[in-house]
């Protein structure tokens, strides 16, 4: 398969995910008010709808200078992410590892969106479902959007027995992170690169360097015999 042809369909991979990723968002949004939660299938498959309004597991960073500071980082980051990314096609690298890059990528250009503009297109969606485009302007400036999560998959849940150190007595639950598209996107691309780099990396290139030792050896084989 040619370069052009390799990275047409990452493109296109990238192009899948932030659509989808996006129609999901924007109908949660324009439908459902924060914290309202939907039960897709028992009580172990939710829509349940928040806002983050900072990193990974909700953690924030001071005032506006801190959300502009977090949005700034992610672009930078996204932008790290899509240099290796050409740099990988460019060199020809390795399906796997492009494709983990990519999903990592897809992703984070999923939640810089909001985090760019859905502050811009959006009003407030406490106690009220969210207008797109509101006559009377979004509910932030630009670069200090939120980022919507609505998957929730509270797998089960127990109370820890209180002769457990630590822990014991308190409320235990599996999976209680809300998440959206983009970030099971990232947490499947970063699990795929730990695979990619810890396994399948060491294995190429010990096979590279069996095959480049074996042809080292027959070249040498050849010349001896031509003597």
């Amino acid at each position: 398969m040619t370069k052009k042809k390799r990275a047409i369909i990452y493109a296109a991979i990238v192009a899948g995910i932030i659509v989808v990723d996006q129609v999901v968002k924007i109908l949660v949004k324009t439908n459902m008010h924060i914290g309202e939660d939907i039960p897709l299938i028992g009580n172990w498959c939710h829509l349940h709808f928040i806002e983050n309004e900072g990193f990974a597991f909700g953690m924030a960073f001071g005032g506006a200078v801190g959300k502009i500071g977090l949005t700034l980082f992610r672009i930078v980051a996204t932008g790290i992410i899509a240099w290796l990314v050409w740099k990988q096609l460019k060199g020809n690298g390795r399906t796997s590892l492009i494709a983990s890059l990519t999903l990592i990528f897809a992703g984070a250009i999923g939640n810089l969106i909001d985090s760019c503009f859905y502050g811009l297109v959006f009003n407030e969606s406490y106690y009220n479902v969210a207008t797109l485009f509101p006559p009377e302007g979004g509910y932030a400036p630009f670069l200090q959007g939120k980022v919507v999560d609505m998957f929730y998959f509270p797998l089960f849940d127990f109370h820890w027995p209180q002769w457990v150190p630590v822990v014991g007595g308190n409320y235990f639950e599996f999976f209680s992170a809300i998440f959206n598209v983009a970030d099971a996107a990232i947490t499947i691309g970063v699990i795929w690169l730990i695979i990619e780099l810890a396994f399948l990396a060491p294995k190429t290139q010990k096979a590279a360097e069996e095959e480049k030792k074996l042809e080292s050896e027959v070249v040498e084989n050849e010349m001896g015999n031509e003597k």
